[in-house]
Protein backbone atom coordinates (compact mmCIF):
# COMPACT_ATOMS: atom_id res chain seq x y z
CA UNK A 1 0.00 0.00 0.00
CA UNK A 2 0.99 4.18 -0.46
CA UNK A 3 -0.14 6.94 -0.53
CA UNK A 4 -1.86 9.15 -3.54
CA UNK A 5 -1.15 6.23 -6.05
CA UNK A 6 -2.14 2.79 -6.76
CA UNK A 7 -1.36 0.06 -9.43
CA UNK A 8 -4.47 1.09 -11.36
CA UNK A 9 -3.53 5.01 -11.28
CA UNK A 10 -4.28 6.59 -14.56
CA UNK A 11 -3.02 10.10 -15.38
CA UNK A 12 -2.54 12.47 -18.12
CA UNK A 13 0.66 14.90 -19.40
CA UNK A 14 -0.47 18.45 -20.01
CA UNK A 15 2.32 19.90 -22.37
CA UNK A 16 2.97 16.53 -23.15
CA UNK A 17 4.74 17.60 -26.61
CA UNK A 18 7.18 19.66 -25.43
CA UNK A 19 10.63 18.37 -25.24
CA UNK A 20 10.91 17.65 -21.01
CA UNK A 21 7.55 16.08 -21.13
CA UNK A 22 8.06 13.98 -24.26
CA UNK A 23 11.22 12.10 -22.40
CA UNK A 24 9.12 11.76 -18.74
CA UNK A 25 5.93 10.09 -20.92
CA UNK A 26 8.91 7.57 -22.23
CA UNK A 27 10.12 7.13 -18.94
CA UNK A 28 6.89 7.04 -17.24
CA UNK A 29 5.74 3.77 -19.87
CA UNK A 30 8.71 2.25 -18.98
CA UNK A 31 8.22 2.11 -15.99
CA UNK A 32 4.68 0.81 -15.88
CA UNK A 33 3.03 3.79 -15.19
CA UNK A 34 -0.67 4.55 -17.08
CA UNK A 35 -0.59 7.50 -19.18
CA UNK A 36 -3.96 7.48 -20.88
CA UNK A 37 -3.71 10.69 -22.56
CA UNK A 38 -1.86 13.83 -23.58
CA UNK A 39 -2.69 17.70 -24.02
CA UNK A 40 -1.51 20.23 -26.00
CA UNK A 41 -3.82 23.01 -27.81
CA UNK A 42 -3.43 22.61 -31.19
CA UNK A 43 -1.70 19.22 -31.74
CA UNK A 44 -4.95 16.87 -31.18
CA UNK A 45 -5.00 13.61 -33.24
CA UNK A 46 -1.13 13.05 -32.74
CA UNK A 47 0.66 10.43 -30.02
CA UNK A 48 3.55 10.55 -28.15
CA UNK A 49 4.97 7.06 -27.46
CA UNK A 50 1.71 5.75 -28.66
CA UNK A 51 -0.02 7.78 -26.16
CA UNK A 52 -2.75 9.90 -27.66
CA UNK A 53 -2.87 13.71 -28.03
CA UNK A 54 -5.72 16.26 -27.17
CA UNK A 55 -6.95 19.57 -27.61
CA UNK A 56 -8.05 19.76 -24.24
CA UNK A 57 -8.45 17.93 -21.01
CA UNK A 58 -11.76 17.59 -21.24
CA UNK A 59 -11.96 15.29 -24.36
CA UNK A 60 -10.07 13.08 -22.23
CA UNK A 61 -12.00 12.83 -19.02
CA UNK A 62 -15.24 12.77 -20.99
CA UNK A 63 -14.60 9.29 -22.07
CA UNK A 64 -12.03 7.52 -19.64
CA UNK A 65 -11.25 7.56 -16.18
CA UNK A 66 -8.67 10.57 -15.22
CA UNK A 67 -6.92 10.25 -11.30
CA UNK A 68 -4.18 12.95 -12.21
CA UNK A 69 -2.80 15.38 -14.30
CA UNK A 70 0.88 15.99 -14.63
CA UNK A 71 1.44 19.77 -15.68
CA UNK A 72 4.50 20.81 -17.50
CA UNK A 73 3.59 23.85 -19.88
CA UNK A 74 5.42 27.16 -20.53
CA UNK A 75 4.89 29.47 -17.49
CA UNK A 76 2.61 31.75 -19.01
CA UNK A 77 -0.25 29.12 -19.23
CA UNK A 78 0.79 26.90 -16.08
CA UNK A 79 -1.99 28.53 -14.06
CA UNK A 80 -4.83 28.33 -16.89
CA UNK A 81 -3.96 24.51 -17.30
CA UNK A 82 -4.51 23.87 -13.83
CA UNK A 83 -7.77 25.35 -13.49
CA UNK A 84 -8.76 23.20 -16.59
CA UNK A 85 -7.31 20.01 -15.14
CA UNK A 86 -9.63 21.43 -11.99
CA UNK A 87 -12.85 22.21 -13.81
CA UNK A 88 -12.54 18.68 -15.71
CA UNK A 89 -12.64 16.85 -12.31
CA UNK A 90 -8.98 15.65 -11.76
CA UNK A 91 -8.34 15.24 -8.46
CA UNK A 92 -4.74 15.21 -7.92
CA UNK A 93 -2.31 17.33 -9.92
CA UNK A 94 1.71 17.60 -9.91
CA UNK A 95 2.66 21.09 -11.33
CA UNK A 96 6.55 20.74 -12.50
CA UNK A 97 6.24 24.19 -13.99
CA UNK A 98 8.58 26.67 -12.74
CA UNK A 99 8.20 30.28 -11.51
CA UNK A 100 4.65 30.66 -10.92
CA UNK A 101 4.24 33.72 -8.95
CA UNK A 102 2.64 33.60 -5.46
CA UNK A 103 -0.53 34.86 -6.35
CA UNK A 104 -1.28 32.52 -9.23
CA UNK A 105 0.31 29.73 -6.72
CA UNK A 106 -2.70 30.40 -4.24
CA UNK A 107 -5.24 30.82 -6.31
CA UNK A 108 -4.52 27.68 -7.62
CA UNK A 109 -4.40 25.90 -4.37
CA UNK A 110 -7.47 27.76 -3.27
CA UNK A 111 -9.45 26.53 -6.26
CA UNK A 112 -8.09 23.07 -5.89
CA UNK A 113 -9.38 23.17 -2.57
CA UNK A 114 -12.56 24.46 -2.93
CA UNK A 115 -13.19 21.53 -5.60
CA UNK A 116 -11.88 18.45 -3.63
CA UNK A 117 -8.80 18.57 -5.59
CA UNK A 118 -5.16 18.00 -4.29
CA UNK A 119 -1.95 19.95 -5.75
CA UNK A 120 1.59 18.92 -5.54
CA UNK A 121 3.79 21.61 -6.29
CA UNK A 122 4.39 24.02 -8.10
CA UNK A 123 7.91 23.85 -8.97
CA UNK A 124 8.40 19.44 -8.35
CA UNK A 125 9.02 16.63 -9.56
CA UNK A 126 6.04 14.50 -8.66
CA UNK A 127 5.50 11.14 -6.68
CA UNK A 128 6.82 8.00 -6.65
CA UNK A 129 5.54 4.64 -5.35
CA UNK A 130 8.57 1.74 -6.01
CA UNK A 131 7.52 -0.35 -8.41
CA UNK A 132 3.99 0.17 -8.71
CA UNK A 133 3.78 4.22 -10.23
CA UNK A 134 5.84 7.14 -11.80
CA UNK A 135 3.91 10.37 -11.35
CA UNK A 136 5.84 13.08 -13.05
CA UNK A 137 10.08 12.96 -13.35
CA UNK A 138 10.98 12.46 -10.28
CA UNK A 139 14.32 10.55 -10.55
CA UNK A 140 15.23 11.66 -13.65
CA UNK A 141 17.11 10.78 -16.88
CA UNK A 142 20.31 10.32 -14.79
CA UNK A 143 19.59 7.44 -12.93
CA UNK A 144 18.59 3.79 -12.87
CA UNK A 145 14.96 4.71 -10.72
CA UNK A 146 14.57 0.82 -10.06
CA UNK A 147 17.86 0.71 -8.61
CA UNK A 148 17.03 4.37 -6.70
CA UNK A 149 13.65 3.88 -5.69
CA UNK A 150 12.66 0.47 -3.76
CA UNK A 151 9.31 -0.98 -1.94
CA UNK A 152 9.82 -0.43 1.56
CA UNK A 153 7.83 1.05 4.94
CA UNK A 154 9.47 4.51 4.59
CA UNK A 155 7.76 7.67 3.38
CA UNK A 156 9.98 10.58 2.23
CA UNK A 157 9.17 14.04 1.73
CA UNK A 158 11.39 16.84 -0.10
CA UNK A 159 11.45 20.26 -1.06
CA UNK A 160 14.06 19.77 -3.85
CA UNK A 161 13.68 16.98 -6.38
CA UNK A 162 17.20 15.64 -6.65
CA UNK A 163 17.87 15.60 -2.56
CA UNK A 164 14.26 13.32 -2.61
CA UNK A 165 16.06 10.60 -5.16
CA UNK A 166 19.24 11.15 -3.65
CA UNK A 167 17.93 10.15 0.24
CA UNK A 168 15.86 7.10 -1.27
CA UNK A 169 18.71 5.95 -3.00
CA UNK A 170 21.04 6.64 0.44
CA UNK A 171 17.95 4.48 2.05
CA UNK A 172 17.88 1.53 -0.69
CA UNK A 173 21.95 1.21 -0.19
CA UNK A 174 21.22 0.90 3.36
CA UNK A 175 18.12 -1.78 2.92
CA UNK A 176 15.18 0.73 3.96
CA UNK A 177 13.14 0.51 0.77
CA UNK A 178 10.28 3.38 0.38
CA UNK A 179 6.66 3.39 0.75
CA UNK A 180 5.86 6.50 -1.36
CA UNK A 181 8.46 9.50 -2.65
CA UNK A 182 7.18 12.84 -3.14
CA UNK A 183 8.86 15.93 -4.41
CA UNK A 184 6.80 18.81 -2.47
CA UNK A 185 8.20 21.70 -4.51
CA UNK A 186 10.27 24.57 -3.47
CA UNK A 187 8.50 27.18 -3.74
CA UNK A 188 6.97 29.76 -0.76
CA UNK A 189 3.42 28.72 -1.95
CA UNK A 190 2.69 25.12 -2.66
CA UNK A 191 -0.33 22.64 -2.65
CA UNK A 192 1.11 20.29 0.07
CA UNK A 193 3.21 20.57 2.64
CA UNK A 194 4.91 18.34 5.68
CA UNK A 195 1.81 18.53 7.49
CA UNK A 196 -1.09 18.30 4.97
CA UNK A 197 0.52 14.96 3.52
CA UNK A 198 1.36 13.31 7.22
CA UNK A 199 -2.25 12.44 8.07
CA UNK A 200 -1.80 10.36 4.57
CA UNK A 201 1.25 8.40 6.34
CA UNK A 202 -0.40 8.01 9.04
CA UNK A 203 -3.16 6.09 7.97
CA UNK A 204 -0.91 4.11 5.38
CA UNK A 205 -0.44 0.79 7.29
CA UNK A 206 2.41 -0.02 5.33
CA UNK A 207 4.38 3.38 6.07
CA UNK A 208 6.12 2.88 9.24
CA UNK A 209 8.58 5.49 9.63
CA UNK A 210 9.07 9.13 7.42
CA UNK A 211 12.26 10.94 6.17
CA UNK A 212 12.17 14.79 5.13
CA UNK A 213 14.52 16.94 3.46
CA UNK A 214 14.25 20.45 4.77
CA UNK A 215 15.68 23.60 3.93
CA UNK A 216 15.71 27.33 4.59
CA UNK A 217 12.74 29.94 4.49
CA UNK A 218 9.25 29.52 4.46
CA UNK A 219 7.00 27.93 7.78
CA UNK A 220 6.69 24.22 6.51
CA UNK A 221 8.81 22.99 9.12
CA UNK A 222 7.02 24.82 12.13
CA UNK A 223 3.67 23.58 10.77
CA UNK A 224 4.99 20.09 10.59
CA UNK A 225 6.28 20.47 14.33
CA UNK A 226 3.04 21.86 15.42
CA UNK A 227 1.05 18.87 13.37
CA UNK A 228 3.34 16.80 15.68
CA UNK A 229 2.69 18.38 18.63
CA UNK A 230 -1.29 18.45 18.17
CA UNK A 231 -1.41 14.80 17.26
CA UNK A 232 -0.57 11.56 18.56
CA UNK A 233 1.42 9.75 15.94
CA UNK A 234 2.81 6.56 15.34
CA UNK A 235 5.33 7.12 13.04
CA UNK A 236 8.85 8.64 13.47
CA UNK A 237 9.80 11.35 11.98
CA UNK A 238 13.96 12.02 10.69
CA UNK A 239 14.61 15.01 9.14
CA UNK A 240 17.82 16.98 7.55
CA UNK A 241 18.11 20.69 7.06
CA UNK A 242 20.53 22.19 4.45
CA UNK A 243 22.00 25.28 4.37
CA UNK A 244 22.79 25.84 7.88
CA UNK A 245 25.70 28.30 7.04
CA UNK A 246 22.83 30.73 6.48
CA UNK A 247 21.73 31.17 10.29
CA UNK A 248 24.12 33.87 10.49
CA UNK A 249 23.62 35.47 6.68
CA UNK A 250 19.75 36.89 6.51
CA UNK A 251 17.89 37.88 3.71
CA UNK A 252 19.98 35.39 1.45
CA UNK A 253 18.74 33.06 -1.23
CA UNK A 254 19.52 29.80 -1.64
CA UNK A 255 18.34 27.54 -4.00
CA UNK A 256 14.50 27.22 -4.33
CA UNK A 257 12.50 30.30 -4.40
CA UNK A 258 11.14 29.13 -0.89
CA UNK A 259 14.83 29.46 0.78
CA UNK A 260 14.32 33.09 1.54
CA UNK A 261 15.41 33.55 5.10
CA UNK A 262 14.07 36.76 6.26
CA UNK A 263 12.72 35.96 9.92
CA UNK A 264 14.47 34.06 12.76
CA UNK A 265 11.73 31.36 12.26
CA UNK A 266 13.12 31.04 8.75
CA UNK A 267 16.35 29.94 10.11
CA UNK A 268 17.48 26.22 9.80
CA UNK A 269 18.57 27.00 13.64
CA UNK A 270 15.26 27.89 14.23
CA UNK A 271 13.84 24.90 12.29
CA UNK A 272 15.99 22.31 14.17
CA UNK A 273 15.14 23.72 17.15
CA UNK A 274 11.10 23.81 16.91
CA UNK A 275 11.33 19.95 15.20
CA UNK A 276 13.38 18.57 17.84
CA UNK A 277 11.09 19.94 20.82
CA UNK A 278 8.60 18.21 18.74
CA UNK A 279 10.27 14.93 19.05
CA UNK A 280 11.18 14.93 15.33
CA UNK A 281 14.85 13.70 15.44
CA UNK A 282 16.92 15.54 13.34
CA UNK A 283 20.16 14.16 10.82
CA UNK A 284 23.42 16.25 11.05
CA UNK A 285 24.42 14.73 7.64
CA UNK A 286 22.31 13.09 4.63
CA UNK A 287 24.45 9.53 5.23
CA UNK A 288 23.17 9.85 9.20
CA UNK A 289 19.29 9.50 8.03
CA UNK A 290 19.51 5.47 7.38
CA UNK A 291 20.91 4.66 10.92
CA UNK A 292 18.27 7.26 12.58
CA UNK A 293 15.55 5.47 10.81
CA UNK A 294 16.94 2.17 11.62
CA UNK A 295 17.32 2.99 15.25
CA UNK A 296 13.31 4.85 15.33
CA UNK A 297 12.02 1.63 13.43
CA UNK A 298 13.52 -0.87 16.85
CA UNK A 299 11.10 1.34 18.44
Amino acid sequence: MAILLNEDFQFIVQGITGREAVNFTRECLEYGSKIVGGVTPGKGGRDVYGVPVFDTVREITESRRVDGSVITVPLAFAADAAIEAIDAGVKLIVIITEGITRLDAAMIVEYADYHGARVIGPNCLGVMVPNVCRFGSLGGPAVDVRKAFTPGNVGVMSRSGGMTTEICSTLTTNGLGQSTALSIGGDPVIGSTYADLMPLFEADPDTEAVVIYSEPGGSAEAELAKWVEDNNSRLPIIAFVSGRFMDDMPGMSFGHAGTVVNRKEDSPAEKIRRMGAAGIRVADQVGDIPDLVKEALKG
